[in-house]
């Protein structure tokens, strides 16, 4: 569903490669179920689940598990509706507010401690349904807003990875 609203958090993960010029090192994982990049000098690992976003949980926790990540140390990044689009937030822990894929995690991983950058996308205007709206690609307009939204992300990230660092944490980010 790539270049989907439902996606974005796909596209911050992968700007965030970008970034750090890992890009491409992404490589098919058949037992995460999803694209890793691990970057061994800052300990990172980025993951890309390719299961339905409901279940990808499952990719987030064989990933924790193979790689030895702490829930508390993954930072999930997903599409957000409660925010309209070119916001973004931190949330530490705490519910899924809704979110099928942040409860997948939370189920496969059994906490809810894992901290998460929302990456605002808006509610479908009028009577239009959510599922078509979460599925929709981004107009022009909308394109234009979403490029600084992932430079924005990208900077965030990039300072949670560093105070990560910091206390001498391993970090994950992984898409929801």
């Amino acid at each position: 569903m790539e270049g989907t609203r439902h996606s974005v958090g796909m596209a911050v993960v992968g700007a965030l490669a970008t970034h750090l010029g890992l890009a491409e090192r992404w490589r098919s994982d058949r037992q995460l179920c999803g694209e890793v990049v691990v970057a061994d000098a800052r300990r990172l690992v980025l993951l890309r689940p390719r299961l339905l976003m409901n279940v990808n949980g499952v990719a987030v926790a064989k990933a924790a598990r193979k790689y030895g990540v702490q829930p508390e140390d993954i930072l999930l990044v997903h599409d957000e509706m409660d925010k309209p689009l070119g916001k973004v937030g931190i949330k530490h822990g705490g519910s899924a507010r809704g979110h099928n894929g942040v409860r997948s995690c939370m189920d496969c991983l059994r906490t809810d401690v894992m901290p998460r950058l929302r990456v605002g996308i808006g509610r479908p205007a009028g009577e239009a349904s959510v599922e078509r709206h979460v599925l929709g690609r981004f107009r022009a307009e909308e394109r234009k807003v979403l490029d600084s939204v992932l430079v924005q992300c990208v900077d965030i990230l990039m300072s949670q990875l560093a105070e990560w660092q910091e206390n001498g944490r391993s970090s994950s980010s992984s898409t929801a």
